[in-house]
């Protein structure tokens, strides 16, 4: 590309920009370690007042970090004659005139959505291609109807290509440089309620999504800094993957978990929890939405009226808490609003009261009844009466008897589940709660009885067990159970949430038909809004072409997202050799292959590769790799499961009929498979190859 003749003057703009950046880090440095000098002394507002400007300081310098990524990414110049430089983030000189325009920023959305049909008030548009500080490239758009060349639909094509070119580096990078007109629509789409954005493999759903939580936090400051804003992703290696593009768009306030780890009992039950797997069959039982009665029900179990009458030593005297006493308190507890655990001290104050008036009436004395309870409520009896009429408990308690004890089981759920499906709730008891071999399908279900039981105690003003935010992002949402849809319903103040996702690429124990089957099981304040991208700007039309007749026999009702480019080179099939023999034998040739092919990738193409395989075949594979799964390596090892809303620069697939064979989705986990590669894709293969590929 020839030098552009204005690349000069632009680039003495966005220096005075980073300039000036480096003037204002260095002011709130100095002003930061005055205020640490100053030491703790004073007042206690001035303390408070230090500790503000300490936060405050150390906030906006984070904010003002920009490490490897671009400033600016390009302008816009306005009817009127007005330019305004589109950026990261804003940036003023001295006199407080504006250098680059937050990307947020009202008058910056006709950098992304202006047309040549709609102009948006602009006569041109300028994309800077850059290399962190320095702009390597301009492109110039005229934005009038009559130089507009036929068939245009994407904006910035070539700075858009130039991104979509690059390696990649086992990170994501934001796309704030290179966000396009239906994805902008979303990112910038009102806050409340409920926005559902179904997109195909390389449409930059993910990607919309983090910059929507970003445009939202730019725009609704106030009550989102306060509130919080969660993504959730569907894996430790996906939050991996996408933890650095909220900070370098300016925002670090944002809480990145998995559905499992916004249970607040992590610590309680390992984090290494949804390790641990069920079945196919108890998954898919442990995530129907019937679970939620039967967790119900194990409480209400839990609340129940003593068999026979209770003694209570107490003094000279023995009392007795009689069977029909304790059902009318149970009863009357059963009445009261509230957790399960917050109702233990309105069950003792009922039982205390009968205790109470049984003791006058044999002493015949008035008795100081603070007194009396404070003292009776230590007896032995009385505690274990109390603990059998209504215990006080963890979810993990909870649940360890449920899954225990068939009668347990049984009672709990004779009502909605069959007797085949209670049986894939039993397990052996174990000797200590270290011990329990909880499952990642556990944990909704501890997450709904925490909500049932509620803290086990709590002090007077504490928050609730469940945090809640103004607003919560979730990331592969079509693979979600309706249990972990229940779960992160709950996090959700106002119902605010934007759902992203597949349905094309559901490999769950649950795959809905459409986003209906998704929306049953989260807030409904408002209308839900669905929309759709199309655009897929990192699968080749060579890969996609393969992909796209997997979709079809996979799903034949959804379309696959039409491709923007094009490299030339075809998926190539690569045969392991025949062994003699079979397991171990066969399985260390394909081995041998997939490393072969991955490295000649790497070597042609650098960036990272990915050798994506069955779960069958990733402990063999990852060994014979001696890979630890590290998205930063050169090749990585990745089982099917894990490699949702990952992109590499070459994937080589290995046994892909293995792949849909051992997914409960079958084809729909080898199309996820296909579709994570911007340049090259491979298939290793000791078996046959799935005719529907079409490779021979």
């Amino acid at each position: 590309m020839s030098a552009h003749p204005d690349l000069l003057a632009e680039q003495s703009h966005v220096d005075r920009a980073y300039a000036r950046i480096a003037e204002m880090r260095e002011s709130l440095r100095a002003r930061h370690d005055e205020v640490i000098a100053a030491g703790q002394g004073g007042t206690h507002q001035a303390r408070e007042e230090r500790d503000v400007i300490v936060r405050s300081s150390l906030a906006r310098m984070e904010q003002l970090r920009l490490g490897d990524e671009s400033l600016c990414f390009g302008r816009i110049d306005q009817i009127g004659g007005d330019r305004f430089y589109i950026g990261r983030f804003a940036v003023s000189d001295v006199d407080q005139e504006p250098l680059i325009v937050d990307w947020r920023a009202p008058v910056a959305e006709p950098f992304y959505r202006a047309t040549g049909r709609h102009p948006m008030g602009l006569t041109r548009r300028r994309h800077f291609i850059t290399d962190g500080p320095r702009i390597t490239g301009i492109e110039d758009e005229i934005l009038d109807l009559e130089h507009l060349p036929e068939g245009t639909a994407l904006a910035g094509e070539g700075a858009l290509l130039a991104s979509l070119e690059r390696s990649r580096t086992g990170a994501m990078r934001d796309i704030v440089a290179t966000i396009q007109g239906e994805q902008d629509e979303v990112i910038r789409a009102p806050m409340a309620g409920l926005l559902v954005v179904q997109g195909g493999p390389g449409t930059g759903k993910t990607a919309v999504a983090l910059h929507r939580a970003a445009y939202l936090l730019y725009t609704h400051r106030f009550p989102l800094e306060r509130q919080g804003v969660l993504v959730v992703g569907p894996n430790p290696l996906f939050l991996r993957y996408i933890e650095h593009v909220l900070p370098s768009l300016g925002e670090t306030g944002v809480y990145l978990s998995t559905v499992g780890g916004l249970y607040p009992g992590m610590a309680r039950v390992r984090r290494d929890a949804a390790v641990v797997g069920d079945s196919a069959a108890a998954a898919r039982v442990k995530g129907d939405v019937r679970m939620a009665k039967v967790v119900a029900r194990a409480v209400h179990d839990r609340q129940r009226a003593l068999v026979r009458a209770a003694d209570v030593p107490f003094g000279a005297h023995v009392l007795r808490l009689s069977a029909g006493d304790s059902a009318d308190v149970v009863q009357a507890a059963k009445r009261r609003p509230g957790p399960h655990n917050a109702r233990r001290t309105y069950v003792e104050t009922l039982v205390v009261r009968r205790l109470v008036e049984q003791y006058e009436r044999r002493t015949g004395a008035e008795v100081d009844a603070a007194q009396f309870a404070d003292d009776v409520l230590q007896v032995r009896e009385l505690q274990a009466a109390l603990d059998r009429m209504w215990p006080v408990l963890t979810p993990e308690e909870l649940l360890h008897d449920l899954f225990g004890a068939e009668a347990l089981i049984a009672s709990a759920s004779r009502r909605w589940l069959s007797d085949a499906e209670q049986r894939l709730l039993l397990r052996a008891r174990a000797s200590s709660f270290d011990d329990i071999p909880w499952t990642a399908g556990d944990l909704p279900l501890l997450d709904e009885a925490l909500v049932l039981l509620g803290a086990r105690r709590r002090r007077p003003g504490e928050d609730g067990p469940i945090r809640t935010y103004g607003h919560v992002v979730v990331d592969e949402a079509q693979d979600l159970t309706p249990m972990q849809l229940r779960m992160l319903s709950r996090r959700s103040l106002g119902g605010s949430m934007t759902v992203v996702g597949d349905v094309g690429q559901a490999t769950g124990p649950f795959s809905p038909s459409s986003w209906h089957d998704v929306l049953a099981h989260l807030p409904s304040r408002k209308p839900a809004r669905i929309v759709e991208l199309t655009v897929n700007y990192r699968t080749p039309s060579e890969i996609m072409d393969v992909a796209a007749r997997v979709l079809r026999a996979a799903a034949p009702e959804l379309i696959p997202p039409q491709s923007v480019r094009s490299t030339g080179v075809a998926p190539a099939v690569v045969r392991a050799p025949a062994v003699d023999g079979a397991g171990g034998a066969a399985i260390a040739a394909v081995a041998s292959t997939a490393l072969e092919t991955a490295r000649a990738m790497h070597d042609e193409l650098g960036g990272t590769i990915a050798v994506i395989c069955p779960p069958s075949l990733s402990v063999a594979l990852g060994a014979a790799l001696e890979d630890d799964v590290s998205l930063d390596a050169p090749v990585s090892v990745i089982a099917v499961g894990s490699v949702k809303g990952l992109e590499f620069d070459g994937v080589v697939v290995v046994e892909p009929a293995l792949i849909a064979d051992e997914s409960p989705q079958g084809m729909k986990a080898l199309y996820v498979a296909l579709t994570r590669a911007t340049k090259r894709l491979s298939v290793v293969a000791g078996g046959p190859l799935p005719p529907v590929l079409g490779l021979g």
